[in-house]
């Protein structure tokens, strides 16, 4: 045995991040005073985030030797038969999860220290990220719904703090309460689908919930024929639809781009639009018991994966492509989820956090070498100012689109081939979507790559191309040569430069771009080794041994784990294989594309564009989903609170309760009045005629 973790240590996984963000956010700004320096405000963030990972390690190694823990650590009420606690579930999901989480946070932490450098809110940044580290992990560990909800909740609201980060921009703005705005609508199914699950078992905790799941699917929803346990997982994903960005809840993470590049790899990667999969992954025993719920999820997941893809390949902001990626791969994990193939949702999952982590703080690397310049059509041939960048980002790309040996194949591959083997309604449309995914996340990967760092050199010139993306309301700065997205580097420019309407943004004519600090390019090598060699090492005990036993549970009618088992002979017998799959050579195929149109001939994307402008216009309008948006929800939203005000506030309260009952008061004041006239004999005629009239009443002698 490994040994036993004690609540005491594993209480510091949490809270020792959340220290460091205290320290960061209270005493290193204004709030008290500004009493502690850069220097403390990162040395205290990191070393909290690095205690939690050495722990997050420790708890990893015991749980793989079977040590599980459940146990309730704080009880918040009782409520007659329900206790609402705080409590810590440790099994081989939550301590991989929890070893992620830290791993890529204190990435980000140290990479962080290069990239902020010359911004004004850098100790704000600092608290804010380790505070975000902390709300995930209270998410991650908890074991029972309303600590789930509580770190639900939070990692949404630092979200929001991180995208609007940079508050002085309007599209900062914009871009963190539209995040803001559509988590609630997922959250709101969400919190339903607790509130049923609560209703029906009668308790909020895991176990106890899991232990009632049978029962629990001879149920329906009072007062219908629906099933409960269909409704209440429905209602649970549409809350992972929210977080995780699925179709149609996905439109907040693109524009979460307006955030630090640094934030950008960490709600991307490893936090926020992770905890939609863990949280399926974790409810395995109750979606397990509802094909209904699982093809919805299929579905769902099929259509995020496959056309948001479509939208990364017209991109040009360098982040914008990899944020739909994310979208992308985040599809490929859901269709996983659907297919009952949990474990390899969460292997998934994994492998993602690293490679997607390295493209992110990869391009960030690029940002800072260009001096703002996040326009791939200013760049190219990067490639020898940037050697570190250019490698690292070339291993995060080739792990993205599913490189034998590399970890996205083994994760990627699996999810396609247990979407193959599945028999849930759905996966013919999955089937076609994961596979045309591998085509579509190739040649838009390799766009960037190709743009990026090979071909003509195309900074330092006067540029015919804003700085800017052609999202919709960006488009009124249209004639603005600034930046909206710029972010500042660590060289001379501070961040006011990139608000600067009038300076010149990317290199000028003369200027070569540089590497990064060694505190950026660090964690990018550290970045490159998982995404290299941590699937080959992880899959064998991942999905086909005993690493998820016990934690997720799968239905034996639903058959793609059992046949993905069968079909295993090994990683490097599996990477070998996929050299003759389909999978490779649509891979393949996307990059040579890639290749041709924007190496060889570029004239090739000129003219799909010219022949295909109302498709072209489609995907710049990201299929309308915004403008739908803006027009019946947001329009509707106005309209509805225009009419509430106008009838309701001012008709109802102001014109009916407010003035009317003011209006009622001064009208009877009125009336009365004129009976105070001053005169005794008029008020003692009123006193003798009210005393007779009192006699009648109580004393009706006239009745005998």
């Amino acid at each position: 045995m490994a040994g036993q973790i004690s609540t005491s240590l594993l209480l510091a996984v949490p809270l020792a991040p959340l220290a460091g963000s205290a320290i960061a956010g209270l005493l290193g700004t204004k709030f008290l005073g500004n009493v502690v320096g850069r220097k403390v405000s990162h040395t205290a963030t990191i070393l909290g985030v690095a205690i939690a990972l050495v722990i997050s390690v420790m708890t990893l190694m015991a749980a793989l030797d079977g040590f599980t823990l459940n146990q309730d650590l704080y009880t918040w009420m009782t409520v007659g038969t329900l206790k609402l606690a705080v409590g810590f579930q440790i099994d081989t999901l939550t301590a991989m999860m929890m070893c992620v989480v830290t791993s890529v946070s204190l990435m980000v932490h140290i990479y962080t220290i290069g990239y902020m450098a010359e911004d004004d809110g850098y100790n704000r940044f600092f608290s804010y990220i380790s505070l975000f580290t902390f709300a995930m992990l209270m998410l991650v560990m908890s074991n029972n719904f309303l600590q789930l909800f509580f770190g639900w909740e939070a990692v949404g609201l630092v979200s929001y703090l991180l995208i609007g980060f940079w508050y002085t921009r309007p599209t900062a703005i914009f871009a963190n309460m539209k995040a803001f705005l559509v988590n609630r609508v997922g959250d709101f199914g969400f919190i339903l689908g607790i509130g049923l699950i609560l209703a029906a078992a009668g308790t909020m905790n895991y176990a106890e919930v899991f232990a009632q799941a049978d029962q629990l699917a001879l149920m329906t929803v009072p007062g219908t024929d629906w099933p409960l346990l269909t409704a209440a997982c429905i209602c649970l994903f549409i809350g992972a639809m929210g977080k995780s960005a699925q179709f149609p809840l996905h439109v907040w993470l693109p524009d979460s781009m307006e955030g630090p590049t640094p934030i950008s790899a960490l709600i991307h990667a490893a936090t926020m639009v992770t905890a939609g999969i863990f949280m399926v992954s974790r409810m395995s025993p109750l979606f397990e018991l509802s094909d209904g719920a699982l093809s919805f999820i299929i579905v769902i997941g099929s259509i995020t994966a496959l056309f948001m893809g479509f939208l990364g390949i017209i991109q040009n902001d360098i982040k914008r492509v990899v944020a739909y990626s994310t979208l992308s791969q985040l599809g490929y994990m859901t269709v996983a989820l659907g297919v009952s193939a949990y474990s390899v949702a969460a292997f998934h999952l994994m492998t993602h956090a690293f490679f997607k982590a390295l493209l992110f703080l990869g391009a960030g690397s690029v940002i800072m070498g260009m001096h703002h310049d996040q326009d791939m059509r200013n760049m190219g041939g990067l490639r020898k100012y940037m050697p570190i960048t250019w490698i690292t980002s070339l291993i995060g790309s080739l792990a993205l689109i599913g490189t034998p040996f590399f970890s996205g194949f083994y994760s990627k591959d699996s999810i396609i081939e247990a979407v193959h083997a599945s028999n849930l309604p759905g996966t013919g449309f999955a089937n076609f979507a994961v596979l045309a995914g591998v085509f579509v996340t190739a040649f838009y990967s390799f766009r960037m790559y190709f743009l990026v760092f090979h071909g003509e050199e195309r900074f330092g010139k006067a540029h015919a191309h804003d700085h800017h993306d052609d999202h919709a309301h960006h488009k009124a700065a249209a004639n603005d040569h600034s930046d909206p997205h710029a972010l500042h580097d660590s060289g001379s420019h501070h961040e006011e430069d990139a608000h600067d309407d009038h300076g010149h943004h990317g290199l000028a004519p003369g200027q070569k771009p540089h590497e990064s600090p060694w505190v950026v390019t660090v964690p990018l090598v550290l970045l490159a080794i998982p995404s290299m060699l941590i699937g080959f090492f992880t899959i064998q005990p991942m999905l086909h041994g005993t690493f998820f036993d016990g934690v997720i549970t799968v239905n034996p009618n639903h058959p793609a784990m059992a046949e993905l088992g069968e079909m295993f002979h090994g990683a490097a017998a599996m990477a070998l294989h996929g050299l003759q799959t389909a999978p490779f050579w649509l891979a393949l195929a996307g990059v040579v594309a890639a290749y041709y149109c924007y190496m060889i001939n570029p004239r090739v994307p000129a003219w799909f564009y010219a022949k295909f402008k109302p498709l072209h216009t489609l995907l710049d309008n990201k299929y309308y989903m915004d403008a739908f948006n803006q027009k019946v929800f947001a329009g509707g939203s106005l309209l509805l609170g225009g009419g509430l005000w106008k009838v309701g506030d001012r008709g109802l309260i102001d014109g009916l309760v407010v003035n009317g009952s003011a209006k009622a008061v001064g009208w009877f004041s009125t009336i009365t009045r004129k009976a105070q006239t001053g005169y005794i004999y008029h008020y003692a005629f009123v006193m003798i005629v009210g005393v007779l009239a009192a006699m009648l009443y109580f004393f009706p002698f006239w009745r005998g």
